[in-house]
């Protein structure tokens, strides 16, 4: 079978008129050149040059063989130069994990503004994201805690989001206000303790951090459902009258436009932060930086 190669072989000898620029412009040896040209003259039968002193003369077959396919071979040319660009040019696929409720409230809308960012994004908590960072398997991640547990990874503080508890704009809570106004907090926890509680999983996680700085004990709440979404949660606590702890980040949209309200935000503050994380041996700076400010630009909290 006719390897490619000889035809671009003869190609560039025909041009150049001899082995050492043509082996010059395609960068091979010009031994390469001599067995390739070869080969051609063996697998069609025909002599294609007269080999002179100081060039190489095409035969009439050889003439004739050029004119046929040196303008395939050209078009294969620029086939294979247009690839080559557009593989250099085009910006790398940024694997990036981060949960769900960021990404489609502050992120997804602007993913086509920037022709260098080309993500693959997955949806995961702290734990699963950590894995597959140090896996290899992410390149860079939003992070709700840091694994103490490994030091490959490089934590970067992003945000610190402050928790909260929300409900129906329209949710009667002149009692609750009252107790709030009166500094009655076991009244105000009793309070709390009676009403309906969605929350994200029932370990109750973000309940029980804001129970903790506020009651000192762990919540024995009243637990309506159980929803692995926080979008959903908000979405429930929209149309009902039940509680639940959200974040002003998680929940700012929705407290934007007034879908839910602040119940409370405690008396002592209960934050966390959240960290841009990545393998800095994995991941070039550049796409770093590249990350960093695109969330920063997009997500915005009243604590950064």
């Amino acid at each position: 079978m006719v390897n490619l190669e000889w035809y671009r072989t003869f190609k560039a000898i025909y041009q150049y008129g001899t082995l050492t620029r043509a082996s010059q412009e395609l960068m091979i040896s010009q031994p390469n050149m001599s067995i390739q040209l070869a080969s051609l003259e063996s697998y069609i039968g025909q002599q294609l040059f007269v080999r002179m002193p100081r060039k190489m003369m095409p035969t009439e077959y050889g003439k004739r063989l050029y004119t046929q396919i040196v303008e395939s071979i050209d078009n294969l040319e620029r086939v294979e130069a247009e690839f080559k660009r557009t593989v250099l040019n085009k910006a790398p696929n940024i694997r990036f994990g981060t949960p769900s409720e960021l990404f489609n409230n502050y992120l997804a809308e602007h993913i086509g503004e920037n022709a260098e960012l080309n993500l693959s994004v997955e949806y995961g908590l702290a734990d699963k994201l950590t894995e597959k960072l140090i896996n290899n398997d992410l390149d860079i991640a939003i992070i709700t805690r840091q694994s103490k547990s490994e030091d490959v990874l490089t934590y970067e503080p992003l945000f610190t989001e402050s928790f909260m508890i929300v409900c129906n704009p329209e949710f009667d809570t002149k009692e609750f206000d009252y107790c709030l106004a009166n500094d009655d907090l076991p009244g105000t926890e009793k309070w709390l303790k009676s009403q309906k509680w969605y929350a994200y999983s029932s370990d109750l996680a973000l309940i029980r951090r804001f129970w903790r700085e506020n009651f000192k004990r762990r919540p024995i709440l009243k637990l309506y459902a159980t929803v692995p979404d926080n979008d959903a949660i908000l979405k429930a606590v929209e149309k009902s009258d039940g509680l639940a702890v959200s974040s002003d980040l998680i929940a700012g949209r929705h407290l934007e436009s007034g879908k839910v309200k602040i119940l409370w935000e405690g008396n002592a503050p209960a934050t966390n932060t959240l960290y841009l994380a990545y393998n800095k041996n994995k991941i070039q700076p550049q796409y770093i930086d590249l990350m960093r400010i695109f969330i920063t630009t997009h997500i915005k909290t009243g604590n950064k």
